[in-house]
């Protein structure tokens, strides 16, 4: 019988920090809730001499990651390096080695998790993730465990903190998309480089995994349609305040039965909606089960200690079992691997959505007829309209909400308006959810 778990560190970054602040500070919570003490028996990471500002004992430090994935005492190895090479090596060898792994490494899951899923499960070794999505809030277990009966028909999420941080400001004071941005960077809320949250990436790869999770398959990452932010201004924010909606960067999973939506863009939602109530760097994720129905979870989606609380959980739930002698108790998908199923995502060209359409177009006789001519031509008919004053000499805006319509028949109208010799801009478009569960 183990009197405690021994644990290994590789990456001791802000995160990493954090996990050494709950297990210094929360100690006795953790062994009144666990049974047994949590050990860090060591640190593995470039820079050993650093102060961050939590006291370890040296010899605990090592630059040299084999002390840790190698160790004979060490039962479970805590990820935080983060990107895919080395840490995906790292693992695959701790794993080999009998660790059990905890990682917070959304893009390492999303593009290469089968991998070390299949490493793990002929292990014999738990892989647990809850911290690569939506930070300190719990997602991953409820899906796998409490809601776990459920047949899931959609995931939605507001799951990028700078990108929502971006949209709230813009929408709260009219500001431009760049301003903010220098803004977020300026505050934390955003990397110098911001390219992985602005253009919709990091939220894609916590889409990918919340949809292999809900739906019981396998996703193909580079099959996710993905569109950033970064072509929001401040005139469609307004416009679609006007229209009763909010535009949010929406992760978008839902399940059709014969194949799986994927799809990560800005998107409106309507305004009295939960999920538009969700501001500033706040997450929320909202799942539907078929007996449970819809459910909001909402909280921090980043940050050094709600994430390392997120870590933590999950070295307790391994923990659990070392200690009871369970192994792979939890499906580490969720599913029993030979029902995990391969569903193909469907096309963004097939997708079925209503679409708010802007378009900067000549102040000239016939020009509306023309544009709803073409768009129904197209079989896609508006459902409302409006015309504001013009902004610039010469081009007024027309701004159009359109019911349900096919996403390749919107395209190719959109392709052929934009040749019309009566617009002064492409067209914008933006899809808009109302069924949000």
């Amino acid at each position: 019988m183990k009197n405690s778990i021994n644990i290994g560190l590789l990456g001791f970054g802000t995160i990493g920090t954090g996990v050494v602040r709950v297990l210094q500070k929360n100690a006795d919570v953790i062994q009144q809730r666990l049974g047994a003490p949590v050990q860090l028996l060591k640190i593995a990471d470039l820079d050993i001499t650093t102060d961050r500002g939590v006291q370890v004992a040296p010899a605990i430090l090592t630059t040299n990651v084999e002390e840790v994935i190698s160790h004979p005492d060490i039962d479970l190895v805590i990820e935080l390096i983060g990107g895919y090479e080395p840490a995906k090596s790292f693992l695959l060898k701790a794993i080999a080695n009998g660790k059990h792994v905890v990682t917070a490494n959304k893009a390492l899951m999303a593009v290469h998790g089968q991998e070390i899923i299949a490493a793990a499960n002929q292990a014999g070794v738990s892989v647990m993730f809850e911290a690569a999505v939506g930070g300190g809030i719990p997602v991953i277990s409820p899906i796998k465990e409490s809601l776990g009966a459920n047949r899931f028909s959609s995931v939605l999420g507001i799951l990028n903190g700078t990108c929502n941080y971006i949209l709230t400001k813009m929408t709260d004071h009219g500001s431009e998309f760049a301003a903010v941005l220098k803004e977020a960077q300026q505050l934390g809320y955003a990397e110098a480089d911001p390219t992985f949250d602005i253009e919709g990436v990091d939220t894609a790869h916590k889409i990918a995994l919340l949809s292999s999770l809900c739906f019981g398959t396998r996703v193909d990452f580079n099959q996710v349609y993905i569109e950033g932010i970064s072509n929001i201004d401040a005139v469609d924010i307004s416009f679609a305040k006007q229209m009763g909606y909010k535009i949010k960067l929406l992760a978008i999973g839902k399940n059709h039965g014969d194949q799986i939506e994927v799809r990560v863009h800005p998107t409106m939602i309507p305004a009295e909606d939960q999920l538009a109530e969700v501001d500033g760097v706040f997450n929320a994720v909202r799942l539907t089960g078929d007996f449970v129905g819809p459910t909001l979870l909402y909280g921090s989606g980043a940050g050094m200690d709600p994430t390392a609380s997120a870590v933590m959980g999950d070295v307790m739930a391994i923990g659990r079992d070392i200690l009871c002698g369970a192994r792979l108790r939890v499906p580490i998908m969720g599913c029993c691997e030979e029902a995990v199923q391969s569903l193909p995502i469907q096309p963004m060209s097939e997708i079925i959505s209503h679409y708010y359409l802007h378009f900067k177009s000549l102040d000239r006789p016939g020009v509306l007829a023309r544009i709803a001519g073409c768009l129904g031509d197209h079989h896609i008919s508006i459902q409302s309209m409006i015309q504001p004053e013009r902004h610039e000499a010469d081009c007024v805006p027309i701004v159009l909400m359109t019911h349900a319509a096919k996403e390749a028949d919107v395209v190719k109208a959109l392709k052929e308006i934009e040749a019309f010799d009566i617009t002064c801009q492409n067209p914008r478009l933006i899809r808009v959810e109302h069924d949000l569960g």
